[in-house]
């Protein structure tokens, strides 16, 4: 009898869930089949081990960072607008396996630093061409990641908090994001200078 195709996706969450609320050592093979709601055998039949489990992972952040890619690329607001704008969306997929792969990277396991650096370089290299200057793209990226590390920080949703300022802020923070695209445009304008 073939295993329902979502089991590899429950189990895959269920790790996710784990390391993300409790951290990667708590992240047994028998705890993320508990679960999951699936056996040990079960889990081992998509996962060989916890090492497999984190590959996955890691997988799964480099296929959502591409599918994030591509909306950049495509949306009409242009990928610097789109990048600031979408720093405040939490519990996404991407964010999901954002989120646990920073966690394995502060557990030092292998290939996750890589693969932040990856995503993290994918996105300056969209935003870069876009606005052609180095310095405004790392200003644009550093409004994203700040934007959203508020929306990230527990109690992110609570009346008051920071998170919220900013989410109120974020047409605001856009104005900003065009200031800096005109900025380096009349930086690379014929004209300039």
């Amino acid at each position: 009898m073939a295993r329902p195709p979502a089991a590899r996706e429950k189990i895959l969450a269920a790790y996710c869930a784990i390391v993300s609320s409790e951290g990667e050592r708590a992240a047994t093979l028998e705890a993320t089949a508990a679960r999951a709601g699936v056996s040990k055998g079960g889990l081992l039949y998509h996962f060989k081990s916890k090492d497999a489990l984190a590959d996955g992972v890691l997988d799964g952040l480099r296929q959502a960072a591409e599918a994030d890619l591509d909306r950049m690329r495509q949306s009409p607001e242009g990928p610097s607008r789109y990048f600031v704008r979408t720093s405040v969306e939490t519990g996404t997929e991407l964010d999901t396996f954002f989120v646990v792969v920073m966690r394995l990277a502060a557990g030092q396991h292998p290939g996750a630093a890589e693969a932040l650096a990856a995503v993290h370089g994918s996105w300056w290299q969209l935003i870069r061409e876009e606005v052609g200057d180095d310095a405004v793209a790392d200003a644009i990226m550093l409004l994203g990641d700040g934007m959203y590390h508020h929306a990230a920080m527990p109690g992110s949703s609570a009346p008051g908090s920071t998170a919220g300022y900013f989410r109120g802020r974020l047409d605001a923070v856009l104005d900003q994001v065009d200031e800096l695209r005109a900025l380096a445009r009349s930086r690379t304008s014929p004209d300039a200078g």
